[in-house]
């Protein structure tokens, strides 16, 4: 099938199927285009669209957003996940004040440039906002384009990856980018699903090399299965039984929750009383392990058990330092923190 036919029978379908009501299709400006693009990266539109609707509401332009501390901002991508692109959000922002005078840049080179955006980002927010032609390779196409030429491999392998930007690109019409952009995504995301694609409602079914195999189901090829490494932590529920207030850490700016408030976290075979007093000058009254639980990252799992601990002060007050504070577990889960965080506050300090 030729690129010109690819492009106008997804167009086709997009006119009676695709979705036109979404958010950030509403006044496509490159900024509200980027938060969209940035946010939607490995997580669903549904989840997506509260988040998107509250940080517009707070950050409506690049100038405000550039302005607010960068507590604020993880404060409204608290619960989303991948924290890495609030802060690279964040860090995009102002370099788009400093480098282009707070306008968002039109040009390729320059917007691949900021932190967060790669190559199908890029595309993606100059297509929808600038109706620029460019190329996408997100997960939903890789898997479109997968199946319709029934591409063997892994699509995180770069020699997959060459051969799906090729077809990208000569799939991309010249007119209509920004609907088409947006088209092929959604064909991607309500019918040629991971998992019970709807074949029979697609418009590339007859051209589709999968399909006519009976094999829809072999592609994309997974990921290579590799062993997990697993890290195991102790994160302490540190109470102060005078006034029932908890502690609260910011973590290191980069890592895993990077820059969020958490529970102090320690080695599973620590001492605890060691450590609180070494490291807070708190005296340990009482401490009791919970049920442990996993919580697994992309590249690794993470075994967590929480430790109620009755804490009191070595000298005769609680301050808070900056990196450390003391608030009731109420006002402790609506700060900016990691889900898992949150729950175990909820579960074990009573929030």
């Amino acid at each position: 099938m030729a690129g010109a036919s690819f492009s106008d029978r997804v167009l086709a379908w997009y006119e009676t199927h695709g979705r036109h009501d979404l958010p950030w299709q509403q006044q496509r400006t490159p900024y509200r285009v980027w938060v969209a693009e940035v946010m939607l990266q490995q997580t669903q539109v549904a989840t997506v669209i509260p988040y998107y609707r509250r940080f517009l509401k707070s950050f409506p332009g690049v100038h405000e957003l550039a302005d607010a501390p960068l507590d604020a901002v993880l404060e409204h991508w608290s619960g989303l996940g991948y924290y890495s692109r609030a802060r690279n959000l964040h860090q995009a922002a102002r370099r788009i004040v400093s480098l282009h005078e707070g306008v968002f840049p039109g040009r390729f080179d320059d917007v691949v440039a900021l932190p967060g955006i790669g190559r199908s980002t890029a595309g993606a927010i100059l297509a929808q906002a600038l109706d620029q032609r460019h190329a996408i390779l997100d997960g939903n196409v890789k898997r479109v384009l997968c199946r319709y030429h029934a591409v063997e491999g892994w699509p995180g392998k770069a020699a997959v990856q060459k051969q799906l930007w090729a077809y990208a690109e000569q799939y991309t019409p010249v007119k209509r980018v920004a609907d088409y952009t947006q088209a092929v995504m959604d064909l991607g995301a309500t019918l040629c699903t991971r998992s019970a694609p709807q074949c029979a409602c697609c418009p590339l079914q007859s051209g589709c090399a999968a399909s006519a195999a009976d094999q829809v189901s072999r592609f994309p090829a997974p990921r290579p299965r590799k062993q997990m490494p697993v890290r195991t932590a102790r994160l302490l529920i540190l109470t102060d039984t005078r006034s029932g207030r908890i502690m609260l850490e910011k973590r290191p700016p980069t890592g895993i929750w990077g820059g969020l408030w958490s529970l102090p976290e320690v080695e599973v075979d620590a001492s605890v009383e060691q450590v609180c007093r070494q490291r807070w000058g708190l005296g340990v009254l009482g401490n009791e392990d919970c049920d442990p639980f996993r919580h697994t990252f992309s590249h690794y799992h993470f075994d967590i058990t929480p430790c109620r601990v009755e804490v009191e002060p070595l000298a005769n007050t609680l301050g808070d330092t900056g990196e450390t504070i003391w608030c009731p577990s109420g006002e402790a889960v609506t700060r900016a923190m990691a889900a898992p965080v949150a729950r175990i506050i909820s579960q074990h300090a009573g929030a």
